[in-house]
């Protein structure tokens, strides 16, 4: 339950008729503008509005209405209930309004782009669709696949934010743990280290030089042999 009424305008209408709270009073308990509080008892705003009695509904005593009407400054305070029922859990598939299935496929196609690493059936339990049809979208033989529109699930409605969070935090971690346990496998042989590439270039060019032919020894003289007897 949260700090104001359930249906705050239909209450600040009751409010209106049936105490002598203030504007401020009756805004502040509300969560409303003093002016929209005001705009209600001119019957600019929330006109057809039917008052809602908070006292009968559990959500205001009525000692704060009374401590309230005699201080002006007094500010209500909301009723808390006196035990707290646990969220039931939801077992099975998603629910997914009728208006809102037509925009599954596209939410479908949204997982698969963005987020690999989720696995079908987690696809299908977070937005309540078959397994079947997110293969359809995975090899494009969907009966709608020219029309279909990757778009995030949350902002279509079909699933909250802190329900995607979890399941591709549990999706990443478990690929994660597969990649880890996974053998590395040999790689083979390897481009050798660049200081050993340069040092063996330096030898083989030190090696060349002491190679170097001699000039000399090449080219003999021809001008410089023997005289042919004359006869």
């Amino acid at each position: 339950m949260t700090d104001r009424p359930l249906m705050p305008i239909a209450t600040a209408v009751w409010l209106i008729d049936n105490t002598s709270l203030s504007f401020d009073q009756i805004a502040d308990f509300c969560g409303l503008h003093p002016l929209q509080v005001k705009g209600i008892a001119d019957g600019d705003v929330g006109a057809g509005v039917r008052g809602i009695d908070p006292i009968t509904t559990h959500q205001l005593a009525r000692e704060e209405i009374e401590a309230a009407q005699e201080d002006a400054n007094y500010r209500l305070k909301l009723s808390r209930p006196k035990t707290l029922v646990a969220e039931r859990l939801r077992k099975g598939p998603r629910y997914t309004p009728v208006s809102k299935r037509q925009n599954r496929p596209d939410a479908i196609a949204w997982m698969v782009r963005n987020h690999p690493e989720v696995s079908d059936a987690q696809i299908s339990k977070l937005l309540g669709t078959t397994k079947s049809t997110i293969q359809s979208v995975r090899d494009r033989s969907h009966w709608n696949s020219a029309n279909l529109q990757p778009r995030d699930p949350v902002g279509l409605g079909l699933c909250s934010q802190i329900d995607l969070d979890g399941v591709v935090r549990k999706a990443a971690a478990k690929r994660a743990k597969l990649m880890k346990d996974e053998p590395v496998l040999d790689a083979g042989p390897s481009l050798e280290p660049v200081k050993e590439t340069t040092t063996i270039a330096e030898d083989e060019a030190a090696e060349a030089k002491e190679k170097k032919l001699d000039l000399k020894k090449v080219f003999a003289d021809f001008t410089g042999g023997a005289d042919d007897d004359e006869d």
